[in-house]
């Protein structure tokens, strides 16, 4: 008995042995570097559009309050329910949430009830006969050091990544719309102008071909309104199928096609305005810091690195020993009928422990892949910082500048319609070459084509700034 007790005093002793040897050569963990974050972030946002933008935070404000118009809302409501980008994020959330409760069951035995037979020759020649039944649990591992727990850990950091990750696809979905919806309105404001225009240059040619018949005009005025109305011409085919493009891209964007009110409305050269009329809440530019703190792709990435520090732990504690528990309770008896009726109640546990060795370098292998992942992590998470703040400059520098070029090709357009009026009426006269007609034509459809522009740029700028400043994240994060 004594030898017994020795034997296994021997054993504790050797397998301590192994967790000492074990934990010295396992390498420490690796730490994400703090206090770098000030190198990656502005102290304020550069720009004189913030001075004035100070009601509400982007975060705080929901989709359908900032976009008002009706017809934007319904689009917006049907890429909501069908885009299909939208649905892949809802569903990698789905795996994500899965994965996460399959790592948290890790840390519990797994309970069976199974019945199993055994039939073995015995000394006397005859065969023995063994019927057991009852609950057993196979192969737990007892967590000594935490491995299984940072396995959770991962999980749920994956699972955080994931619905951040869905949340900034949906806010990127909604700008996406909002910006489509407002191109098609540039489209069909500009095939109006465009339209016009050719209608304009048909009847300019027509005067300037009686004026020649009349031999009060030349063959010159007459090649260049000939070319300018062939100019127009290609400009709208041009138009056209720009609209058709961005009816498609609206299309896969509502993941369904679009719906007849949208892709058969008449072209309308004011469609724009009633948008523009209808300004947005005012949104606040926050503190780099708050910006950092409410972007979901920020968020997101920061997730992702946490869930790579996860695993670097998880590969690291790969090298200490893992204790295992194989364990079961039930009845046995020697026929299957009886066995739950008059059998004989067993149990048993066989723990087991296993100390690495040698794996020909597979464990610390396995240790500088997940710390390459980790810096890989901390290295993309720096990125979407910068990007993020980037962004936001550019939309706000953007504000500003965009309110006064609209402004200024405002103005522009009602010179250049007052420059054609008078430039027909003198050369009506005979006092101009008809050169001078031509040419107030083609500016006044160059500022007319900028102004939509500038228009249409200006709604996408606001769509964008929503966006950038996290809009509704505080609707939809976690």
């Amino acid at each position: 008995m004594k030898r017994g007790l020795t034997s296994v005093h021997t054993m504790i002793a050797a397998a301590m042995g192994m967790v000492l040897l074990a934990g010295c050569a396992a390498p420490t963990s690796v730490k994400a570097p703090s206090g770098g974050q000030a190198a990656l972030t502005p102290d304020r946002f550069e720009s004189t559009a913030v001075a004035s933008v100070q009601t509400v935070a982007a975060p705080d404000l929901a989709w359908d309050r900032f976009f008002s118009d009706a017809k934007l809302q319904a689009l917006i409501r049907l890429a909501l329910d069908h885009n299909r980008d939208l649905r892949v994020a809802a569903l990698n959330v789905e795996q994500a949430r899965a994965q996460a409760v399959i790592r948290e069951a890790d840390l519990w035995p797994t309970l069976n009830a199974g019945i199993g037979g055994a039939r073995v020759p015995t000394n006397s020649g005859g065969v023995s006969t063994t019927v057991t039944g009852g609950l057993s649990t196979t192969a737990y591992e007892v967590d000594l050091f935490g491995r299984v727990r940072q396995q959770a850990s991962a999980a749920q950091a994956q699972l955080r990544a994931s619905e951040f990750l869905q949340s900034a696809a949906r806010s990127s979905l909604i700008a996406a719309v909002a910006a489509a919806h407002v191109n098609l309105l540039a489209d069909q404001a500009l095939l109006q102008v465009t339209q016009e225009t050719v209608r304009s240059r048909e009847e300019g040619l027509k005067v300037v071909q009686g004026r020649v018949k009349a031999g009060a005009g030349s063959a010159l005025d007459e090649a260049q309104a000939q070319a300018l109305l062939q100019a127009s011409r290609a400009a709208l085919a041009q138009v056209q199928r720009q609209k058709v493009l961005d009816e498609s891209s609206l299309a896969l964007l509502l993941g369904r096609p679009l719906p007849p009110e949208f892709s058969t409305a008449p072209a309308n050269a004011a469609a724009l305005a009633p948008m523009l009329n209808t300004a947005p809440p005012a949104l606040r530019a926050d503190l780099p810091s708050d910006v950092l703190r409410r972007r979901p792709d920020i968020g997101a990435a920061e997730a992702q690195l946490q869930a790579a520090q996860a695993n670097v732990e998880v590969a690291r504690l790969a090298l200490f020993p893992r204790i295992s528990l194989t364990a079961s309770f039930g009845q046995a008896s020697r026929d299957l009928s009886s066995l739950f009726a008059g059998g004989t109640w067993v149990w048993g546990v066989a723990p087991q422990l296993i100390a690495p060795i040698f794996d020909a370098g597979r464990a610390r292998a396995g240790v500088a892949q997940a710390t390459a992942a980790q810096q890989s992590a901390l290295a993309q998470y720096e990125k979407t910082v910068q990007v993020a703040f980037k962004e936001v400059s550019d939309a706000l520098a953007a504000r500003t500048t965009l309110n006064e070029q609209l402004q200024a090709v405002h103005a522009q357009v009602q010179a250049e319609t007052e420059r054609l009026r008078l430039a027909d009426t003198r050369w009506r006269l005979g006092a101009s070459a008809y050169l001078e007609v031509l040419d107030a034509q083609r500016s006044l459809y160059a500022a007319q084509t900028a102004l939509i522009q500038a228009q249409a740029q200006l709604l996408v700028n606001q769509g964008t700034l929503y966006k950038v400043l996290g809009g509704g994240a505080g609707h939809t994060a976690p």
